[in-house]
């Protein structure tokens, strides 16, 4: 799916003009998920969620208009889809200011990298820590 080759004027928004292209974490169809689906009991929680390959053509897309941060922001993106949700809550909740210290930030970076393969987001959390460092915002 990620190897498609977008044209951001002809395909974007990607559920309007190539909604082939998008499937649920399940193998789903997009246009699978509809209201009589729900109803008959055909569609799951997980069905609900958004796909890693969905973010990363979101990224494709947004690279080639010239927006590569939210490219990587998409990327990273679809490296969480593969986290519990409570890992990612707690992440997020560890990267605020004075809420980490360096070597507990450098523990949630190995563990991305280590234990999910999500190491963009991983470089962000290391990235965070040198910056927290530097402005003296890391916990005691």
């Amino acid at each position: 799916m990620s190897d498609a080759e977008l044209d951001p004027q002809r395909d974007y928004p990607l559920a309007s003009h190539r909604p082939e292209l998008l499937r649920t974490p399940t193998g789903k169809r997009i246009d699978e998920l509809t209201m009589a689906a729900v109803l008959a009991g055909e569609v799951a929680a997980e069905d609900l969620r958004i796909a890693p390959e969905t973010l990363r053509l979101q990224a494709q897309i947004a690279d080639s208009v010239g927006r590569p941060q939210l490219g990587q922001n998409f990327r990273r993106a679809a490296e969480l889809t593969a986290l519990p949700d409570d890992k990612v809550l707690g992440i997020y909740n560890a990267l605020r200011p004075r809420a980490s210290t360096r070597q507990e930030l450098t523990a949630i970076a190995d563990e991305l990298e280590h234990d999910y393969s999500a190491t963009l987001c991983a470089r962000l959390v290391r990235e965070a820590a040198d910056v927290y460092e530097r402005r003296g915002i890391l916990a005691s």
